[in-house]
């Protein structure tokens, strides 16, 4: 149970700080008529993210792992790193924690309007259709989580995963946001659609579906490369 807790939390964290973090930032840098750079805000939506990721490698990584990503947990069921009650029980702790976090984000910002969601079309920077989308966040996701793969293969990367882990997040959200928002996290998108409705939960699914397809490409990658690595 407590595992399910910690996963929980830190999916409601990750939502909190890291959709919070886009809120705030694009609110505070439109006021006034400022003119800001895209790439500005982008670094600090990325680095929110990531660190949310950093903080709660290191404070629940002992208990659950910190998946705090339904992405993450297919890659560790595909290969065999996690059973199917553990898989089934962590996928409903992280999006009831992400429905959670971003319902705190709603009574902190009074307002349901803007949650930090994901879009295609005219909620896109770069106006993409759903097409390249979900051809984006299954990239996106495809490196995240073979990165993650990677440094948890080996008990010496304990002490650097978390940072590592954070600072691929960091990347691929520079690179996602002004094609999506970056997604790369089925929970992080639906918590915060759920309670914007709209044009964000009619376009939810492919943050739902994209990110997966992304982790089981990734998941199969990693079981390919290590069998190569075994049989050498």
């Amino acid at each position: 149970m407590k595992k399910f807790v910690a996963e929980f939390v830190g999916t409601a964290v990750l939502v909190i700080f890291g959709c919070g973090s886009a809120v705030a930032a694009n609110t505070l840098l439109g006021q006034n008529d400022v003119t800001t750079p895209l790439g500005f805000s982008t670094l600090l939506i990325a680095f929110a993210f990531g660190l949310s990721i950093v903080a709660m490698a290191y404070s629940i990584g002992n208990v659950s792992g910190c998946h705090i990503n339904p992405a993450v947990s297919l890659a560790m069921f595909i290969t065999r790193k996690m059973d199917a009650k553990d898989f089934v029980g962590y996928i409903i702790s992280q999006f009831l924690g992400a429905i959670g976090g971003a319902g705190i984000l709603v009574a902190l910002f009074g307002s349901n309007e803007s949650l930090g969601s994901n879009g295609y079309g005219a909620n896109s920077a770069l106006g993409i259709e759903s097409g390249t989308a979900f051809l984006v966040e299954m990239i996106l996701t495809f490196v995240f989580i073979t990165a993650i793969l990677g440094v948890t293969s080996k008990v010496e990367n304990n002490a650097v995963a978390g940072l590592v882990i954070g600072l691929s997040l960091v990347l691929v959200h520079i690179f996602g946001i002004p094609f999506t928002g970056t997604s790369v996290n089925p929970a992080r998108s639906l918590g915060p659609a759920l309670l914007t409705g709209g044009e964000a939960l009619k376009q939810v699914w492919v943050f739902l579906l994209a990110p997966l397809a992304g982790s089981a490409l990734a998941a199969c990658f990693y079981l390919f490369v290590r069998e190569k690595e075994n049989n050498a």
